[in-house]
């Protein structure tokens, strides 16, 4: 697919990297001099230097022959007009813009009415404050993914010395009685990514994600020795811009105790009078004595939300030595992700990787429904329609010859049916399906049950 990406931010690059990895050829609008010379050097992508909300720079880039734009700068309404500006000028089939303002969704029905047409408005904010409020009662789990509406849950934790499953094979962990609908789907062992097979043995350090049913999620924490917590008390948020307020907000509707911490004064001024019930704090979060002086020790969660990843960082395990039960911390550069689950920092969640993933589910086939990336982009979950020209479709799972290092985690039917299989089971036509695959794995996945590639789909 040809691509214009307008933007060269981190995240612009990011998401460039991947697609250029995928096959797709990739240009790029990026203003700064500087900037272009370094994407330049480190992306087998075209680099147009301009201003995307520039008609001749855009048509200059190959809008005219584009099938896709992403919009991806750092402002809201440049990204907006660029894709006006595709609209007026040219045939391009899929529009995607990324916007930081708290009223994307006034936007979306904003553009709609003026008969914009954006196929996509891009808010990873939305999507992590629901990954951050779903973590917070259990302390011992790094991840509750939803798959299926929700009829499928994928959780991660670690593989601690005294887990009573250490050193236990995942047929000896089947053979002790787990809830029928789950499964271990991945196992990360440090630079290492498993799908896991029978005789597999899981040892300390290793950070393993199950996939089971919504209706089984609790049982299985059980059954791992998870204790989920009813009710949360005190929670302390780092970082006062618009994630940690959404944040803030959610917990006082289900009355928590809230105090967020935040460094520049005029903001805590601000915060202060749109929030009703949390306590702001203008402090350092990175420095011991604040955090001792706010009373960290026995807080049910501390959620590191700054927009700097070392702070996040330095933070959480200050937190984490003065007593938190449950730590969060935000993270866009990718290869902190398994650093800060080896320093003992709960859950580490990257902003970038999350708009990654809501783009790729545009750029991938028609009947892709989500894509879900994992660490360092080394391990993947697809969900897909089952359709009626995949290999996949009227055969039992034992008898289909899946590529080597893919799983199938869960099937989903409009009649309700819903399973975590086992060789057994078998897929119709129009079930969702969730797949669990190593990244190099994924193409062939595609090619194997996903039929060719789409030139346009419409807006989800």
């Amino acid at each position: 697919m040809r691509i214009l990406l307008t933007g060269g931010g981190e995240g612009a690059a990011l998401i460039a990297a991947r697609l250029i990895r995928e096959g797709n050829q990739v240009t790029i609008v990026e203003k700064d001099a500087q900037r272009c010379a370094e994407l330049e050097e480190h992306l087998d992508a075209k680099i147009i230097r301009g201003s995307a909300s520039s008609v001749s720079t855009l048509e200059k880039a190959g809008l005219a022959d584009s099938e896709m734009l992403i919009a991806e700068t750092d402002s809201d309404e440049i990204n907006l007009l660029s894709c006006m500006i595709a609209q007026a000028n040219s045939n391009i089939a899929i529009k995607v813009a990324r916007l930081r303002t708290h009223e994307f969704r006034h936007w979306d029905k904003i553009l709609g009415n003026l008969g914009l047409n954006v196929d996509r408005i891009i808010h990873p904010e939305t999507t992590i404050m629901d990954r951050i409020m779903r973590v917070l009662h259990a302390p011992g789990v790094s991840d509750i993914l939803d798959f299926a509406d929700g009829k499928i849950k994928l959780f991660g934790m670690n593989v601690q010395a005294d887990s009573w499953f250490a050193g236990k094979t995942v047929e000896e962990l089947d053979a002790a009685g787990p809830p029928k609908n789950s499964m271990i789907a991945m196992i990360f062992r440090g630079q290492e990514v498993i799908i896991p097979h029978g005789a597999q043995k899981l040892q300390p350090g290793d950070h393993i994600y199950i996939c089971t049913t919504s209706e089984d999620l609790s049982a299985v924490f059980a059954f791992m020795g998870i204790q989920e917590k009813t009710a949360l008390r005190r929670v302390v948020i780092v970082g006062g811009r618009q994630l940690g307020i959404w944040v803030a907000e959610e917990l006082e509707k289900a009355g928590v105790q809230v105090k967020l911490i935040e460094r520049d004064p005029a903001r805590c001024e601000m915060i202060s009078e749109i929030l009703d019930r949390t306590v702001v704090v203008h402090g350092d979060p990175t420095d011991q004595q604040t955090l001792e002086e706010e009373n960290i020790e026995g807080a049910d969660a501390f959620l590191a939300l700054t927009r700097d990843d070392a702070d996040n960082v330095v933070a959480s395990l200050l937190a984490r030595r003065l007593g938190a039960d449950k730590i969060v911390a935000l993270t866009n550069r990718t290869n902190y992700l398994p650093i800060v689950q080896r320093l003992g920092i709960n859950t580490a969640i990257s902003q970038r990787l999350t708009a990654v993933d809501m783009i790729l589910s545009f750029v991938r086939k028609a009947d892709v429904l989500s894509v879900t990336t994992f660490r360092e982009e080394e391990a993947e979950a697809l969900e897909f329609i089952a359709t009626k020209g995949s290999n996949i479709v009227n055969r039992k799972l034992r008898d289909i010859k899946m590529p080597r290092g893919a799983i199938v985690g869960a099937i989903v039917r409009d009649n309700g049916y819903v399973t975590v299989p086992r060789g057994q089971a078998s897929v119709q036509q129009g079930d969702r399906v969730i797949i669990f695959s190593l990244a190099d794995t994924v193409p062939e996945l595609e090619s194997q049950f996903l039929g060719k590639r789409i030139r346009h789909r419409n807006a989800a």
